[in-house]
């Protein structure tokens, strides 16, 4: 029992990351890569999430050894790190944080039926910075909790729900002849990979929710429970990875829709052809799914 308890104060930022790292990156790219070449990324996406494990474990192995934070450790080896990771953050900051309220804003005028991008958008952020600037991190691991179980359970639903429902065309493992020498192909290839499961310089998060788990418990866990509550985490946003490509295989590829180049555009069209696919029923089922990204 002591052991289960100790662990449960553990578990926080692990849930945290994988909240975070499914996003854009799974339910647009993920979805996109299964709607246009099938199962062809399936082997990419496996990849990155094997490849860029190591650093991301990393960051919480380190936070539960030191008690302090990898930007500390950068502060430890000169000012000059702290100065690159600066500018590579303000380098992409803005650019990341429009395009996931986009999504986002578009996932709740989906959800509310509201058609008003600018106020859904401005709502989105106002929440968000309410709940770091009143709660902090106590209530963003609360809720975060509440949302990852919603995320999970729902989309492990829609996943078996498609799987039941079958596949309307026939799927395939390789990748167009052509795909190696197409621009655009390989730009998205870029970006799958380097978003999945996120951004590499966002690692340092998962060391600060760490140690903002330690002063919210006052307990200071092992590093196999730090470790665990990482890998469960990571672990879940690898499946859900998976899990997203096959909806996009079975329900839009092939299907001749026409798919949007805006992301939150094609967010929507997800959703409404999940559920006019699996059925109308099911509608809710995927729009609670995609809002709790």
């Amino acid at each position: 029992m002591f052991l289960k308890r100790s662990l449960l104060k553990a578990i926080g930022p692990g849930i945290l990351f994988a909240s975070t790292a499914i996003g854009v990156s799974h339910l647009v790219q993920s979805t996109r890569a299964g709607a246009d070449y099938s199962f062809g990324l399936l082997l990419a996406i496996v990849l990155a999430n094997i490849l860029k494990y190591p650093f991301f474990e990393y960051c919480s192995r380190y936070a539960n050894a030191t008690k302090t934070s990898l930007i500390d450790g950068y502060q430890k080896i000169g000012k000059w790190m702290l100065v690159l990771y600066f500018l590579i953050t303000i380098s992409t900051m803005f650019f990341v944080t429009a395009a996931v309220g986009m999504v986002t804003s578009g996932f709740m005028e989906n959800l509310l039926g509201i058609k008003t991008p600018m106020l859904m958008t401005s709502v989105v952020f106002v929440l968000c910075l309410l709940i770091l600037l009143i709660g902090k991190y106590s209530i963003l691991d609360s809720l975060i909790k509440i949302i990852g179980a919603v995320l999970l359970f729902s989309t492990l639903l829609a996943f078996f729900l498609t799987l039941n429902h079958g596949s309307a065309n026939p799927q395939v493992l390789s990748l167009p002849v052509d795909f190696w020498t197409n621009k655009k192909d390989i730009g998205f290839l870029i970006a799958l990979m380097g978003w999945m499961p996120t951004a590499i310089d966002l690692s340092t998060w998962n060391s600060l929710w760490t140690l903002e788990r330690i002063k919210q418990t006052n307990y200071s866990p092992t590093m196999k429970e730090t470790l665990f509550d990482f890998n469960f985490g990571y672990i879940i946003s690898a499946v859900l990875s998976i899990c997203f490509v096959t909806l996009g295989a079975y329900i839009m590829y092939g299907s001749g829709t026409p798919i949007s180049n805006n992301k939150a555009e094609f967010a929507n069209d997800v959703v409404n052809l999940y559920s006019s696919t699996i059925g109308n029923w099911s509608y809710i089922i995927i729009a609670v799914a995609a809002f709790s990204i």
